[in-house]
Formats: structure tokens, C-alpha cells, sequence
């Protein structure tokens, strides 16, 4: 096969572009093949067995509404082979999390299971104009974390030339992007701003001195504000992306050039969105818990698994032309929340009101701590234009953004502002809230 054909294969329009009455037919076809191989497994052939369900009972997916929801406690008790629907032999690869708070959560893959996650992270790099001809560069980590294997496979299925940098060493990363031609990055929110930073202290400028133009950014929740932030620092249009490693990794859902909402693969998983709460479905519009099954997994297929991640289905049709339905970027996790003074409040929300100041930086850290009798949240940022010795603009500027973050929270915050390069640095996922309560 030429590269010509391989590239062009990546685009999957009869699939992307499925009226959804065919692709609910196909959603249901392939329901009923994953309920017969999840059956395989220790875990889910005894939770079948206990509910009386079969694949006889799925005649079309509203029947998927019959069936126990899955959560990571299920995966952790099972820890380590039991959510295996095929003999280990036939497995290939494992990947898992840190398990810093108990057993890790472990993902089985066969042949099959990834070489479909390559077609998928393909599927998703072509939609937003990459091709062959392009250099993309992964400053993800390798190993159990599924972001750097995922786009790696991905990229090289779609022909383009990589270059597997791994996470850190930003003066190396930028070393890269200038010598190889680097043309697109995948990059966590958070570091991306940090390496904006370090092309300017380096004293090049990535709009004029690379050829980059598009990132992928992901694995940590983010605001408008910080995407077109980093567009505006790098250059690049900036597309956000979703997955996670018990849906195979990166490439579950993508947004296309319109850059509104991410369109969710649905012939790979069906998805659901309920109350966090009750579990019952919320109407399109309404945020929830973003619910998952998988449709084309054959080592560890999962059932109605609740990933905790809040978001909602975006109403009406997308200009690009593709029938899968999208889902609206992240507001936040359910087991994310800050609850203070009986509010609720997401790290999502004071990043909206940050970034949306041309004086702040990139780089906050929220803190809660009771004080006395009082729950309190403190706000560190870092200035991005302003000098510290600038008593009069400060004051004024202080004042500002602790009204707005007050209509956006309804609590009013503490709020510190600090010198470029006060708060840690980190290449990997950014850490936002020391909740000090808990201690």
C-alpha cells in the first residue's frame, strides 16, 4: 500500500458520516458481541449471571439501561487478571495506573484491541488536518501511562514522521521542534503554557522560528481561556482531545477544525450521560457523568463504565459533516468538586476567570484550609506583565479579579499574587488544589 493510500485511509467517511439510524444498528449489532465477550471474563460472568442478562437481552441500545454500572473499585477488586475476556496468552500488551491508593486499575490488550486504538488516534489526527507529510513530535510519557504509546501508534499509523521526545527537558523538546521540523505536538494544557515560556527565555519565538502549527492537547481538564492562550503563545490551532486508559487511551473522542465540541467515536464506544448523582439519564444539554462501553474491545471489553468526568451532549449538527454525536469539554471530575461554604465549585471554573487576564500567567495553585471556624480558599498566580513594585496596578488588578472570580463562584476567595516563577513547575500533570482539610 503507498503512503498515499494509507494517509487517505485514515479518513473513514462512511463510518464518520453514518446516518444514525444505520449507526444505531451497528452500535446494537456490536452491544450484543461485547456482552457475549465481556461474559468471558471472571467479573462480568458472574454479575451477568447475577442479573439474569445475556446477549439475548440487547435488541437495541436503550436495552444497555438494564445493565449494573462499572467503576474503578470493580477493576481495582479484580486487580489483576479478572476483567480478562480472553486466555492471557492471547494478550499482548497491560497497561495500568500508579495505584498509589491501593491496587491499580489494569488494562489487557490483544492484537486486535490495538491495533484498532491505532486506527482510532489516526482517525482523529486526520479529522484535524494531519497527514503524512507532517513531523509530530509526542512529549507524553511512555510506558503504563497509555498517552504516549496511543498517539505514537497513532501517528505512525497515519504515515506521519515522530519523533517519541517523552515528557520533560523543555530545552531538549524545543531543540527538537527546531531541528526536525517539528509541525505538530501532543502536550498536557499546563506544560504547553510552561514550554511557551521557555521559548521565550531561550529568545525564540515559535510563530516565527518553527514550523508548527497544530498540538493536541489533553489528559488534564482545561479551559477556552487556556486553549486560546496557548494558540496565541505557540502560534498553532490547539485540539482538544479525550481518552482514557480503560477505554484504550487517547483517541475515545476529538474535536474536528470546528472546534466546537469533541465528536465521540460511536462505533468504538456507546456513550451515556446521567446524574452524578440518582444515575439517571439527563437530557442532551444538561451536564452529567460521562458513562462508557466499549464496542470493539476483545481482551478486556467494559460495561457502563463511570469515568467521573462531567460533561453534556452538544445539541444539533456539526458543520463538518460528521453524524457522531459531541460532547462538550470537560467541566471537571465528580470526585474533583470543592465543596466550601455549601458551594460547589470546579478548579475549571477559577481557570476560566484567570486565564481571561492578559497580566496573569499561566501557572496557579489553589488552596483550602480551615482557618478558626471557617473553610477558606486561598488563589496563588502568578503576574505574566506586571512588576510587584507596581503597587497602584496591583491593588486595582487584585480587586478585579476577585470580583469576578466571586459571580463566578459565588464565594469570595483569597487571592495572592505572585512573581513569574514562584509557584513549582511541572512538566507532567499539572497539580491546581491542595485541599488541606483533609489532613
Amino acid at each position: 500500500m503507498t503512503t498515499e493510500r494509507k494517509t487517505a485511509s485514515c479518513w473513514q467517511e462512511a463510518l464518520e458520516t453514518i446516518p444514525r439510524g444505520e449507526l444505531e444498528k451497528l452500535q446494537t449489532e456490536r452491544l450484543r458481541k461485547t456482552v457475549e465477550q465481556a461474559g468471558h471474563s471472571a467479573f462480568y460472568g458472574k454479575v451477568f449471571k447475577e442479573h439474569g442478562l445475556s446477549p439475548e437481552s440487547i435488541r437495541s441500545t436503550d436495552d444497555l439501561q438494564r445493565f449494573p454500572f462499572t467503576a474503578k473499585d470493580d477493576l481495582r477488586a479484580a486487580y489483576p487478571y479478572g476483567m480478562a475476556a480472553i486466555p492471557l496468552q492471547k494478550c499482548v500488551r497491560v497497561h495500568s495506573s500508579s495505584g498509589t491508593t491501593g491496587n491499580p486499575t489494569v488494562v489487557l490488550h490483544s492484537q486486535a484491541d490495538l491495533d484498532e486504538w491505532a486506527n482510532q488516534v489516526a482517525r482523529c489526527m486526520y479529522m484535524v488536518g494531519l497527514r503524512d507529510t507532517d513531523v509530530f513530535q509526542n512529549t507524553s510519557g511512555y510506558g503504563m501511562f497509555t498517552g504516549g504509546l496511543g498517539f505514537q501508534y497513532g501517528a505512525e499509523r497515519l504515515g506521519a514522521l515522530t519523533v517519541p521526545a517523552a515528557a520533560g527537558n523543555s530545552r531538549r523538546q524545543i531543540k527538537f521542534i527546531a531541528d526536525f521540523g517539528t509541525t505538530c505536538l501532543h502536550i498536557i494544557p499546563s506544560y504547553a503554557t510552561r514550554l511557551a515560556e521557555v521559548f521565550h527565555e531561550m529568545g525564540i519565538d515559535p510563530r516565527r522560528d518553527t514550523r508548527l502549527h497544530t498540538i493536541c492537547i489533553g489528559a488534564e481538564p482545561h479551559s477556552e481561556e487556556q486553549r486560546r492562550r496557548i494558540e496565541r503563545l505557540l502560534g498553532v490551532k490547539a485540539y482538544n482531545c479525550f481518552g482514557m486508559s480503560e477505554m484504550n487511551g487517547p483517541g475515545v473522542a476529538f474535536e474536528c477544525t470546528e472546534q466546537n465540541g469533541l465528536h465521540i467515536w460511536e462505533d468504538y464506544v456507546i456513550a451515556e450521560i446521567v446524574d452524578p448523582e440518582t444515575l439517571r439519564p439527563v437530557p442532551d444539554g444538561k451536564t452529567g457523568e460521562l458513562i462508557l462501553t466499549t464496542l470493539r474491545r476483545e481482551a478486556m471489553p467494559l460495561i457502563r463504565y463511570r469515568t467521573r468526568d462531567l460533561t453534556r451532549f452538544l445539541p444539533g449538527c456539526c458543520p463538518c459533516g460528521r453524524t457522531h454525536r459531541r460532547i462538550d469539554r470537560f467541566r471537571g471530575r465528580s470526585d474533583d468538586m470543592i465543596i466550601l461554604k455549601g458551594v460547589n465549585i470546579f478548579p475549571i471554573q477559577v481557570e476560566k476567570v484567570l486565564m481571561s487576564f492578559g497580566e496573569l500567567g499561566g501557572n496557579y495553585l489553589i488552596t483550602v484550609e480551615t482557618v478558626g471556624n471557617s473553610d477558606e480558599m486561598l488563589i496563588e498566580v502568578e503576574l505574566d506583565g506586571l512588576h510587584t513594585d507596581n503597587y497602584g496596578a496591583l491593588q486595582r488588578l487584585t480587586r478585579e479579579v476577585i470580583r469576578q472570580l466571586k459571580d463566578e463562584l459565588l464565594i469570595t476567595p483569597l487571592l495572592k499574587l505572585v512573581s513569574k516563577g514562584s509557584l513549582p513547575v511541572q512538566e507532567g500533570k499539572a497539580m491546581r488544589v491542595k485541599d488541606l482539610r483533609k489532613l
